[in-house]
């Protein structure tokens, strides 16, 4: 599926945003080629945590309950957009969820935001991702994030704010500076999943909530 910027209206479907949102996140993660299924996309992540994952953006109990009956290999990940509740009964033993995600989207635009007093700011693009540092003045990490373009969408991703740097708006700093390098380099819209912690961020910013998304992987040696 070739992407426009008319591709994504703002009552965009959501197998428009999660294929958007998957084409940026292999991007960013180094991952396979999302392999087409009938009900979503299948991607090799191939990490020993993360071997494979199955996306479905509407999942069907029947499609999700056969998925889940032939996985045999663990860290194998089923990423559906729904919420945890509706989804958890149509898996088995030794699926574990994980945090719930959030899809969510922003219209890009130039920013220009200020570093805090104490902090240093660092960027830089290799591969077509490129990632925010910020430090305190000693060197210290203190927050993080990285952002794919793929045209005229952009997947922000592994936003990280160290625990004793929270609060301060060096989260905001780093989505600001790179949601800035994406509109920079022709993205108009910026999608992300985040986690319940950083939705309220994210929402602050002025992104959208679209969908929820439960998070199962397959963990048998737990049971």
């Amino acid at each position: 599926m070739t992407l426009t910027t008319a591709a994504i209206p703002d009552r965009a479907s959501i197998g428009t945003l999660v294929r958007a949102w998957i084409d940026g996140w292999v991007v960013s993660r180094g991952t396979s080629d999302p392999m087409e299924r009938a009900w979503g996309w299948t991607i090799d992540a191939g990490q020993a945590q993360h071997v494979s994952r199955h996306v479905l953006p509407e999942p069907v109990e029947a499609d999700v309950r056969a998925l889940a009956s032939a996985t045999r290999a663990p860290g194998t990940w089923l990423k559906l957009f729904a919420d945890d509740d509706t989804v958890r009964p149509w898996v088995g033993a030794g699926w574990r969820l994980d945090k719930p995600g959030f899809l969510m989207s922003v219209p890009l635009a130039a920013e220009r935001p200020g570093v805090p007093d104490g902090y240093t700011l660092t960027s830089w693009t290799r591969g077509g991702v490129t990632r925010a540092l910020v430090r305190t003045d000693e060197g210290h990490f203190a927050a993080r994030g990285q952002i794919a373009p793929t045209g005229p969408t952009a997947v922000a991703d592994q936003i990280e704010t160290a625990p004793d740097h929270q609060r301060r708006g060096l989260g905001s700093l780093v989505m600001r500076t790179l949601q800035n390098t994406a509109h920079a380099a022709g993205a108009t819209t910026g999608i992300l999943v985040g986690t319940s912690e950083g939705r309220s961020l994210y929402t602050s910013l002025g992104w959208r909530t679209h969908s929820p998304m439960a998070s199962l992987h397959f963990a048998p040696d737990k049971d």
